[in-house]
């Protein structure tokens, strides 16, 4: 089949020219490679880009951004693959795959590494570990250290040097029209300001120059605990990092044991004079009976690998995100009950301990603006595709702990973890920060062209050319609490409004003052029309109607219109 038959025109077109231009690969459907090179880390996510530009160089995804202008085609980045709501990966674009650019060099004199685009945090310290140096990295080795950097990157050595984007030096970048630039403190200090935690949307990142740390060993390790003891621990737990020195993080989460139910783990890493640090590692031990771990010297690259066997490409994800200044019993009886009634042994939650260096630097000096001791709540359902398991149970799941944590949470969230759906949160995310990022954005990338994670530029609906979207905001009536509505506005979805012709999607939100926002996305004014005509009277519907104060109720309805993107 030929170009011309099995793309439109307009793409034929860019192909050809990406194919003359380019040193890399350029892949369509019909090529047999396309289909393992759209795959990416949550197999939950399956979207078709028109064409993939497998780029060798920085010309090449020159030329790929140039032509991408130059034919109108909507553009995405693929470097590590690991954010779970797959937004590398658009249908209908161009992706520009960056994955074979993951060359690491290590400058072993002034302590520094340069990094290409979609260099893992494995392949960083695989090069550094000869020196007795180590990049701030995550705490997975798969993920793509650029792509944690540019959303913050927490770590088990935040305390002690803070977060992955701390420790960017510099970047070159290739911008939406086309020029390439570098961006650090001296040159285009604005672009560098905004690419240490303002999210991906400045353009391509081909290289990365990163502060390394001399350390070699550390003493960290997996301590485990049974579920019964979680909520004594996890008071100890807070207690205990609300006084620790900068040289000890300590994370901590839940993970399914050998025999398929929820335990809890703390893992810390001292990175420090050693003999300091057995009287904190004696009281984490204490904390509880441990029923396996122990905590040693090992070499900061194998404790990354102690999660090596969790991350399994291809499994289905959903995660959520919420901030917390600390673990109070109210929220420790939140995450408890949730871990006790998983709906699979693959999901986990995890708390990242933020504190020491990190919480050091001043808000306005990066784009990551909280910058006070805090947890990151990384909540992440996951589950092996099956025929009989759609999915929904996990995605509840993971859905309504994000909502029951979020009466106890910081304001925004995590802009590395946070949803398509969650737009309203990546702004306050951001703080006062906001404007500034997007005058950086506007100055940069005026068009929108680059809208990666955590967007403060979110695009509409891309399901029709034309959507309708009706809206409408209530409060709940006396007696009726919020986990028995989430089932109730659970139920109505399911069971009417899903099912009705021309439903596309459909969020609810729920702000500080308990009020709710429902935003549900037709395909068109007709389909809203209709079926709202009968939602008041539909016997699936009344529930949820029961449960409003109908005098706290406003509604509208207005008109989405999607339109060409410009071509630049």
């Amino acid at each position: 089949m030929s170009l011309a038959t099995s793309l439109s025109a307009t793409t034929a077109e860019m192909v050809r020219e990406l194919r003359a231009k380019m040193r890399g690969t350029v892949l369509v459907e019909s090529d047999p490679e396309y289909a393992g090179a759209r795959k990416i880390w949550n197999g939950a996510v399956d979207r078709k880009p028109a064409a993939i530009a497998r780029c060798l160089d920085d010309r090449d995804v020159v030329a790929a951004v140039c032509a991408a202008r130059r034919h109108g085609s909507a553009l995405s980045v693929l470097g590590g693959g690991h954010d779970w709501a797959g937004r590398a990966l658009r249908d209908g674009g161009l992706l520009i795959d960056l994955t074979a650019m993951r060359e690491v060099r290590v400058d072993e004199l002034s302590w520094t590494a340069f990094v290409q685009g979609a260099a893992r945090a494995g392949d960083v310290l695989a090069a550094a570990r000869p020196y007795g140096l180590a990049p701030v990295t995550g705490v997975i080795n798969k993920v793509g250290l650029t792509g944690l950097t540019l959303g913050g990157g927490y770590g088990v050595l935040g305390g002690r040097y803070g977060l992955a984007s701390d420790n960017l030096i510099s970047a070159d970048v290739v911008l939406a029209d086309g020029r390439k630039v570098t961006a650090s403190a001296t040159e285009h200090p604005d672009l560098y300001w905004a690419l240490r935690g303002g999210g991906g949307n400045f353009g391509v990142v081909t290289e990365a120059h990163f502060q390394l740390h001399p350390v070699s060993a550390v003493q960290a390790g997996l301590l485990v605990f049974p579920l019964d003891q979680a909520k004594r621990v996890l008071r100890g737990y807070q207690d205990l990092i609300g006084e620790a020195p900068d040289d000890l993080t300590v994370m901590a989460g839940f993970f399914s044991g050998p025999d398929g139910e929820p335990v809890l783990f703390l893992l810390p890493v001292w990175c420090g004079d050693e003999q300091r640090a057995e009287p904190w590692l004696a009281r984490l031990r204490g904390l509880g009976e441990p029923v396996a771990g122990e905590l040693t010297s090992m070499a900061y690259p194998d404790v990354l690998s102690l999660f090596d066997e969790s991350i399994v490409d291809g499994r289905h994800n959903e995660m959520r995100t919420r901030w917390v200044a600390g673990l109070t019993d109210e929220i420790i009886d939140v995450i408890v009950a949730a871990m006790s009634k998983v709906a699979s042994p693959l999901t986990g939650l995890f708390l990242h301990n933020f504190h020491g260096a990190a919480a050091e630097v001043a808000p306005e000096d990066t784009a990551f603006a909280l910058r006070r001791d805090h947890l990151l709540v990384e909540i992440c359902a996951s589950w092996e595709s099956a025929a009989d398991d759609d999915g929904a149970a996990h995605r509840h799941w993971a859905r309504d702990l994000s909502a029951d944590l979020a009466r106890h949470a910081l304001p925004g969230g995590y802009p590395n973890l946070l949803g398509t759906d969650e737009p309203e949160r990546v702004t306050v995310a951001f703080g006062p920060n906001a404007p500034r990022l997007l005058e950086v954005a506007a100055r940069y990338d005026p068009d929108g062209v680059f809208n990666a994670v955590a967007s403060l530029r979110p695009e509409p609906p891309a399901a029709a050319p034309s959507t309708t979207v009706e809206t409408i905001r209530f409060k709940l009536r006396d007696g009726v609490c919020d986990a028995d509505f989430r089932t109730l506005n659970r139920q109505v979805q399911d069971e009417y409004l899903a099912r009705r012709p021309g439903f596309l999607s459909r969020q609810t939100s729920r702000n500080a003052d308990g009020e709710y926002l429902v935003v549900v996305h037709w395909a068109s004014k007709e389909d809203a029309r209709a079926t709202m005509g009968t939602f008041f009277a539909a016997p699936e519907s009344q529930g949820f109607l029961g449960a409003v104060d109908k005098s706290t109720v406003a509604s509208g309805s207005y008109a989405l219109v999607q339109g060409p993107r410009p071509a630049g």
